[in-house]
């Protein structure tokens, strides 16, 4: 689902984002020549793994079709310290007026995969599946669990409408676990349903209700491998909260499906890339 709605996010994005920066216009820009051609080269500093190269592009393509964009590497790569990520040949007044933007979505979801290879690392070969979550930065939903993909780890729900999420207030309203099952299943059959849970007596009901998924919230490693023997495969299980690069292994070694962790979009540090103009 992801997939098929990133082309269209893309352009709503960067026009969101050259809206914030341009404004009326960019006045320091009008400073050089119109009819001068630059070429540029953008660096990356420091190792990472790239991602955003759609986004940089359409910035480009947005401000004047004429900015020739050519790539030395591929979304989802790994690059070095003092890599050559692309080179641009166009307008100068383009080139400068889009830097910043591009830039910016590109150091930002480079970022993004950088952290997810990092969690991914540490669970390569296991059954576990690390996944993110809604804790993204405001308007790049899209952006960033595509940057999350590209790193290696994989997907929750893209919002509020793909999947059911029944947490303690919406327990409490329904009346009960079961309750609250059977109205997720009425109202759209079609969707997963996932019960979240705080101890072992509502694992229990969250299994006689029959819930597509648990996650287990707040489980220490020790309670998770024992929810992991109780399921017995009846349901996936998820594990999220104070899960953290140290302590992942423990938490993956218990046999749970998945683990979502926030800080895969939330706590993250932009990649310091560079673009050098010649």
């Amino acid at each position: 689902m992801l997939l098929e709605v990133l082309e269209a996010r893309v352009g709503h994005d960067i026009r969101q984002a050259l809206e914030e920066d341009l404004g009326s216009g960019d006045v320091t820009a009008l400073l050089i020549p119109e009819n001068r051609v630059w070429k540029a080269r953008v660096i990356s500093r420091e190792a990472a793994v790239l991602c955003g190269r759609n986004w940089f592009d359409a910035v480009f393509a947005h401000i004047d079709s004429q900015v020739d964009v050519r790539w030395n590497a591929q979304d989802a790569d790994r690059v070095e310290p003092d890599q050559v990520l692309c080179t641009l040949k166009g307008p100068a007044r383009a080139l400068l007026s889009g830097e910043r933007t591009a830039l910016n979505f590109l150091q930002t979801l480079s970022g993004t995969a950088t952290q997810a290879a990092q969690y991914a690392g540490q669970v390569k070969g296991m059954h576990t599946r690390i996944l993110d979550t809604r804790k993204t930065i405001p308007g790049l939903r899209h952006a960033q669990k595509y940057a999350v993909h590209c790193g290696g780890c994989h997907n929750h729900r893209l919002g509020l409408y793909d999947a059911f999420l029944i947490k303690e207030n919406h327990i409490i309203a329904a009346g009960s676990i079961a309750t609250a099952i059977q109205n997720a299943r009425r109202l759209r059959s079609e969707l997963l349903v996932e019960v979240e849970v705080e101890n072992t007596g509502q694992l229990a009901q969250a299994l006689d209700a029959g819930a597509d998924r648990i996650l287990l919230d707040n489980f220490t490693p020790e309670q998770v491998r024992a929810a992991v023997l109780t399921n017995a495969g009846r349901a996936e299980l998820e594990a999220s909260g104070s899960i953290t690069l140290e302590n992942l292994h423990d938490y993956a070694a218990t046999g749970v499906d998945y683990l979502s962790i926030g800080a895969l979009t939330k706590d993250v540090r932009a990649i310091d890339l560079s673009m050098r103009f010649t």
